[in-house]
C-alpha cells in the first residue's frame, strides 16, 4: 500500500505522528540506567575489594562472609533487572536494536514484549527479594531484626511471588486468545525465488 506524502496529512495524522515520536523522550531514561549500572558496578568491586581484604587479611566470621557475598550476588541481581529494563524497554517501547543475527543476542530478546518484561521483571523481583529476605533470617540472632520486621518482609515477599504468578497467568491466558498466523507464514516461507516474503508490520514504520 502506497504511503500517504507527508504534505497531504491531516491535522489527526499529524498529532498522531508528533505522539509517535514523543517515544524518543525515554532515551534520556534509560541512559540514565546506564550510568544506574555503572555505579552498581563500582560498588560491586568496591563490596570485591573489602571482602577480599577481609578473608585474606584476617578471620572472619563466616557468617560475615556469607552476608557480603551475599551483598555481591544483590548487586548482581539488580544489575540484571536494569539490563533487562534497559534492553528489553528499549527494544519494546523505543526502538528496534536491529541486532538480529548478532552472536551476542540474548535469546530471551528474540521474543520479547510488554507481557513478557512484565513477567521476567517480576521473577528478577522475587529474585532480589529472596537474597534480602535471607539476609535477614541470617540476621534473625541480633536484637535489632524484631518478630515483627521478619513477619512483614515475609508477607511482602509472598506478595511479590502472588504477583509474579497472577502476571505469568495472565500472560498465558492472553496467549492462548491470541490468533495464530500460521497460514501468513506458510504463505512466507513458500514464497518463490524472486518473491519477497511479506514485511511485518512494525517494519514498515519509520522510525
Amino acid at each position: 500500500m502506497a504511503r500517504t506524502p507527508a504534505g497531504s496529512r491531516t491535522p489527526l495524522a499529524r498529532v498522531g505522528y508528533i505522539m509517535f515520536l514523543s517515544r524518543w523522550f525515554q532515551v534520556p531514561l534509560y541512559l540514565g540506567l546506564i550510568v544506574a549500572q555503572i555505579v552498581y558496578t563500582w560498588r560491586f568491586m568496591a563490596e570485591l575489594v573489602h571482602l577480599v581484604h577481609l578473608g585474606f587479611g584476617g578471620s572472619p566470621p563466616e557468617t560475615t562472609v556469607m552476608l557480603i557475598v551475599l551483598g555481591l550476588v544483590d548487586v548482581v541481581m539488580i544489575s540484571n533487572l536494569l539490563i533487562m529494563v534497559i534492553v528489553g524497554g528499549y527494544e519494546t517501547f523505543v526502538s528496534r536494536l536491529r541486532i538480529e543475527g548478532h552472536p551476542d543476542q540474548p535469546q530471551w530478546l528474540s521474543h520479547v514484549n510488554a507481557n513478557v518484561l512484565k513477567v521476567k521483571l517480576a521473577m528478577a523481583i522475587i529474585g532480589i527479594s529472596s537474597i534480602h529476605l535471607l539476609q535477614i533470617f541470617i540476621n534473625a540472632a541480633r536484637p535489632a531484626i524484631t518478630d515483627r520486621e521478619l513477619l512483614w518482609k515475609t508477607l511482602i515477599h509472598l506478595t511479590f511471588v502472588i504477583s509474579a504468578l497472577a502476571l505469568a497467568l495472565i500472560d498465558r491466558i492472553m496467549a492462548g486468545g491470541r490468533p495464530h498466523h500460521g497460514s501468513n507464514q506458510g504463505s512466507d516461507h513458500g514464497a518463490g525465488p524472486g518473491e519477497r516474503p511479506s514485511e511485518r508490520p512494525h517494519e514498515r514504520v519509520a522510525a
